[in-house]
């Protein structure tokens, strides 16, 4: 599965990195931070792919975004539950989600008018500790979006990069 995803600052992954003892009772942690901004699919040439996705970005600015405090998503639509996250606020992301939305299918419960911007941090523990974590207070980071990743889901990999404005 490849998919278009932004990379966060290292301030995000800092975060992530001082809440990691507090979410090693759930399944799984994730250990490398981004945002996913829109799954595109598989693909046999990843090039026709990527120009697919060029070719929605054309004119897409760069975008603020910021990371507002933990939440947790109690039942996902896919995966284990519960999904701990970073929130991201960017109604500047939410709408170059929209104009990918238009060029690729949407996977229901998750995008288009579900989409919700975050970094996912841990899956498939216990929920009350999802709450507990939800409920801490981090302070707010903030920056500006000038580049998103094409994503190779089955390697784990970035395959290039677009620059915004595109």
């Amino acid at each position: 599965m490849y998919s278009v995803n932004v990379p966060v600052p290292g301030r995000v992954r800092r975060i992530a990195d001082r809440l990691y003892p507090d979410l090693v009772g759930f399944e799984t942690v994730r250990e490398d931070h981004s945002c996913l901004l829109k799954r595109l699919g598989e693909a046999d040439h990843v090039a026709q792919l990527q120009h697919r996705a060029h070719r929605a970005l054309e004119g897409a600015p760069a975008v603020e975004a910021e990371i507002t405090g933990i939440d947790y998503f109690e039942e996902p639509p896919l995966g284990s539950a519960p999904v701990v996250y970073l929130a991201v606020e960017s109604p500047g992301l939410e709408s170059i989600h929209a104009d990918l939305t238009d060029t690729f299918d949407v996977v229901e419960g998750l995008e288009g008018s579900d989409y919700v911007p975050h970094v996912t941090l841990a899956r498939g523990g216990d929920v009350e500790t999802a709450r507990r974590l939800a409920d801490r207070e981090i302070e707010p980071i903030r920056w500006t979006i000038s580049e998103l990743e094409f994503w190779d889901g089955t390697y784990k990999l970035p395959v290039s990069r677009v620059s915004l404005p595109s």
